[in-house]
């Protein structure tokens, strides 16, 4: 039995039609993803959707929704960030923010990260729905 592939075209998947954030929206994101890392963890809490989820390196490795906060009370703060490599895809209502972190607070060594976090556009409010840090030694 042939098997013809013809021409006939399927609908392209709504994730092979990226889009790009206007210069204004970048930067709203991008404050948005600072300010989690300087602002502390009620700032990150008023930016993140209730049922979020975050991958930290072990110790305390996969959260979700209220373990969250416990965690980034103890974590937040960082005095300063510098996030390099960026890079960001939209489909839609979602974005996705990856950086390179370079994060620095008092009495702790610097720490460096690779990072994504995914934002959803609900209501023209950009709320974090997911956040992912691998350690760079």
């Amino acid at each position: 039995m042939t098997v013809s592939t013809g021409n006939a075209r399927t609908p392209p998947h709504a994730a092979h039609k990226s889009g790009t954030l206007s210069p204004r929206e970048q930067g709203v994101l991008w404050d948005l993803e600072e300010h989690f890392w300087t602002s502390g963890a009620d700032n990150a809490r008023a930016t993140t959707a209730t049922n979020a989820v975050m991958v930290f390196p072990y110790p305390p490795g996969i959260l979700q929704g209220d373990q969250i906060w416990t965690h980034l009370r103890e974590t937040t703060g960082w005095r300063s960030v510098v996030m390099a490599e960026r890079r960001v895809m939209r489909c839609r209502d979602i974005a996705v923010l990856t950086y390179r972190v370079s994060a620095e607070k008092a009495d702790v060594p610097i720490y460096k990260a690779l990072c994504a976090s995914t934002y959803l556009n609900d209501d023209d409010s950009w709320l974090r729905i997911s956040h992912q840090q691998t350690a760079v030694t």
